[in-house]
């Protein structure tokens, strides 16, 4: 048995002092055929993230990571390591990451709404729908809505393609809205379970609505761009399905009604969408790694809906036409948290694949990092609550002077070890270098100030 050069390594890297070197191999070589992973109970795999944060003199970042109970702080961290093929292994360092550690999901559910939309056309295109064709919903039960129109698409019509765009670009959430009722929230738990995503429940829209209004979806019809003909008219549905809510989630110490009206006492999250850090890791790899996941963990997508998806994940609202949006606002670091710096601006060789959420103070990023110029790639996610007068729903929440401060410092200190952590071979990030599009400077369009987020 032999531990290989990378593992020993790691193991030197984290594990005890030197004195101690022996038992450590010995232990390493009992256990050389097991995943690295099993080999680190949850205190060890926190050891490298503690090395690595531990020179960090920002007071804010230490006041939240030594205090993870509070700040309900869960961070996951990816070690990306190409083999002499260029195929990629991978190593995760957790720190108080648990798939019962709850957190507000917010809109990092639309990443996986996302790849399920794209993969539920695939059943369609015997109809001829793509992800182009007009998408018009209509209204099927109380409280539904119309959406005929899509003044911020090049063509001014809704589709999954445009959908997609907002979500990834600014995490709009009517975009969300329109895809969760084109899926329909049986087929999405349905497909979530079945991939092994057993820790995430997406069963509400971002609107307002109860829990029988979120079982139904609209009649949607698609049209042919070109001519404008029904291609195929959905059905309104409704989800019979039962959820196992599990323990009661109550957080807070008041928070406000739907009337604005203060409650004393907590706010209930129970029956909210719900995921896991893990879960929402193992979709993005997914999608970014598809051959090196399980098959059943896969969305079925074809190279063209990976390299959609790729773009818009990593695209920023500036180099976008339409939509238009104003970048003094929606800048290149809006969604990118792990760079969210003062100036607002990522090097040009760099990208993030991500998607973010933030709402009711919980404040969560999925990310892959490249960087093209030096040769670096991982995957961070971390999610953290940021809510220091404990009211939920006032709109009072600690992002700017907590919450993106944190994310901003976590990722330029793993960005700063892995540039240089040494590797046995240094990674082709190709398949990651896209072309993107240009901002069109002589169109006069008026620009996107808001959106629903």
């Amino acid at each position: 048995m032999i531990v290989s050069r990378y593992q020993q390594t790691l193991l030197k890297g984290i594990g005890p002092k030197k004195h101690a070197s022996g038992l450590w191999l010995l232990i390493g070589l009992t256990f050389a055929f097991m995943p690295l992973n099993s080999l680190f109970s949850q205190e060890n795999r926190a050891q490298l993230l503690n090395q690595i944060t531990r020179g960090i003199q920002d007071s804010i970042f230490q006041k939240v990571y030594h205090h993870p109970q509070k700040y309900r702080l869960q961070i996951l961290y990816t070690q990306i390591n190409r083999d002499k093929n260029n195929q990629p292994h991978f190593t995760t360092f957790t720190y108080h990451c648990s798939p019962d550690g709850y957190f507000n999901p917010a809109s990092t559910v639309k990443m996986p709404i996302s790849f399920l939309s794209l993969q539920k056309l695939h059943q369609l295109k015997p109809y001829g729908v793509s992800k182009d064709s007009y998408m018009l919903t209509d209204s099927s039960y109380k409280s539904q809505q119309i959406i005929h129109r899509d003044t911020t698409s090049m063509s001014g019509q809704p589709s999954i393609a445009a959908y997609i765009k907002r979500i990834f670009l600014v995490s709009d959430n009517d975009a969300y809205n329109r895809l969760y009722e084109f899926l329909g929230q049986g087929y999405i738990n349905t497909q979530l379970q079945k991939k092994g995503y057993t820790h995430t429940r997406i069963d509400r829209r971002f609107y307002p609505m109860n829990e029988d209004q979120n079982r139904h979806t609209n009649q949607i019809r698609f049209l042919d761009p070109q001519n404008e003909a029904i291609q195929y008219k959905q059905p309104a549905a409704y989800s019979t399905d039962s959820f196992h809510y599990g323990k009661q989630i109550l957080i807070g110490k008041a928070h406000m009604d739907s009337k604005d009206s203060l409650i004393t006492g907590p706010y209930d999250f129970t029956k909210g969408n719900r995921t896991s850090l893990e879960d929402l890791t193992n979709m993005l790899k997914a999608v970014l790694f598809p051959q090196a996941v399980n098959p059943k963990k896969r969305f079925n997508l074809s190279a063209a809906d990976r390299k959609f998806l790729l773009q818009y994940m990593s695209q920023y609202p500036g180099e976008t036409n339409y939509p238009k949006y104003d970048t003094s606002k929606f800048f290149d670091s809006f969604t990118k948290f792990f760079f969210r710096n003062a100036g607002h601006k990522l090097p040009r060789y760099i990208r993030a694949f991500n998607k973010p959420g933030w709402s009711y103070g919980f404040l969560t990023n999925v990310s892959y990092i490249a960087d093209f110029k030096h040769h670096v790639e991982f995957m961070l996610s971390c999610t953290l609550y940021v809510n220091e007068d404990g009211v939920i729903n006032d709109n009072k929440y600690d992002y700017e002077t907590v919450g993106f401060p944190f994310m901003t410092t976590l990722g330029q200190a793993v960005y700063q070890y892995e540039l240089k952590r040494k590797r046995t071979y240094k990674p082709d990030l190709l398949a990651f270098k896209l072309t993107y599009e240009h901002r069109d400077t002589t169109n006069n369009r008026p620009l996107i100030r808001d959106i629903a987020d």
